[in-house]
């Protein structure tokens, strides 16, 4: 009897239980996170594909000695060990570390003047907002061959203005000095880097609210005051974004330098990418040019880990 009515129940609780939904791909397809993965995936694949892979190749270059037209041979460490006792090599360093430094605290300076002045209500406004975006529109090597006619010694636009005005009887060689080179990349890559410091920046002005502005008016702060412990600490974290990217972008720099001085005069411009690049292609050791580039890589990681830890330590 007990095992009729236990079979009884189990008859009744299979009744009562919902038969299984068969799988439908539209609706699977409809789920947040798989559709989420689907957006994902192809982006990722062209990241892998074009950054992943030469990425990979290029650590394994580094650990053989590659030359053109010649099968590798595996040397370990030994492109990091001919890169540490090379000279030219520590000199790109510091010249990578000085142009990237100065380049991004003008830069840091310009934009947030920029972004200052741009922010005040005047007449064109945005025609003025679109001129200023030229320097950063422009490709690259179009606007250094014209810095290269402006800082030429003979007919430069810059040397005949410093005549002209009765400043000097005889320009300076701006690119065949080696003090003056290194002031004319930063320079140059300062003036094409200010758009992007200026737009970004005024893009986090606008989102100040107009209260806090007039509550610390109303307080009694003045111009200083309001920007100082209002406008500034609202703009730490669009600063502090705009400041990483352009550490990466002008640490990597590599169109800049090569075509206005080719590393010159005398190794004073040499960055390390401009150092690896004529390493690889110049003398086709691909294997040692290799190292050079991958030496960036934890150069550049630790700048922004300090970066970031100063950041939350705040």
């Amino acid at each position: 009897m007990s095992v009729n009515r236990v079979l009884e129940a189990a008859r009744s609780a299979s009744q009562i239980l919902p038969a299984r939904r068969p799988f439908r791909f539209r609706e699977w397809l409809e789920r947040e996170s798989v559709f989420s993965w689907l957006m994902l995936t192809p982006p990722l694949l062209f990241l892998l594909l074009f950054l992943g892979y030469p990425f990979c190749y290029g650590v394994y270059l580094s650990f053989v000695s590659r030359q053109v037209a010649r099968p590798p041979t595996f040397v370990g460490l030994g492109n990091f060990v001919t890169l540490w006792n090379d000279p030219i090599f520590w000199q790109a360093v510091w010249n990578t570390f000085r142009f990237t430094g100065a380049a991004t605290i003008l830069k840091l300076g310009g934009g947030l003047a920029m972004a200052l002045v741009m922010h005040q209500n005047f007449r064109f406004k945005g025609a003025t907002r679109a001129v200023l975006l030229l320097p950063f529109i422009v490709p690259t090597v179009l606007s250094t061959v014209a810095w290269q006619w402006i800082l030429d010694p003979g007919m430069g636009l810059f040397n005949r203005g410093l005549v002209f005005f009765g400043l000097m009887q005889q320009g300076p060689s701006w690119l065949g000095n080696p003090t003056l080179a290194m002031v004319s990349v930063i320079l140059v890559n300062t003036w094409r880097g200010l758009p992007f410091f200026g737009i970004t920046i005024l893009a986090g002005l606008q989102t100040v609210p107009a209260e806090l502005m007039e509550s610390a008016t109303i307080d009694g702060a003045g111009t200083w005051g309001r920007f100082r412990h209002v406008t500034l600490p609202l703009l730490m974290p669009v600063i502090f974004i705009v400041t990483t990217f352009s550490i990466i972008f002008t640490f990597f720099d590599f169109q800049l330098v090569y075509v206005l001085t080719g590393g010159g005069p005398a190794n004073a411009t040499h960055l390390m990418a401009t150092y690896a690049y004529v390493i690889s292609v110049t003398t086709g050791q691909l294997g040692l040019g290799s190292a050079a580039a991958l030496a960036m890589v934890p150069v550049l990681g630790v700048v922004l880990m300090l970066m970031s830890s100063y950041v939350r330590r705040d």
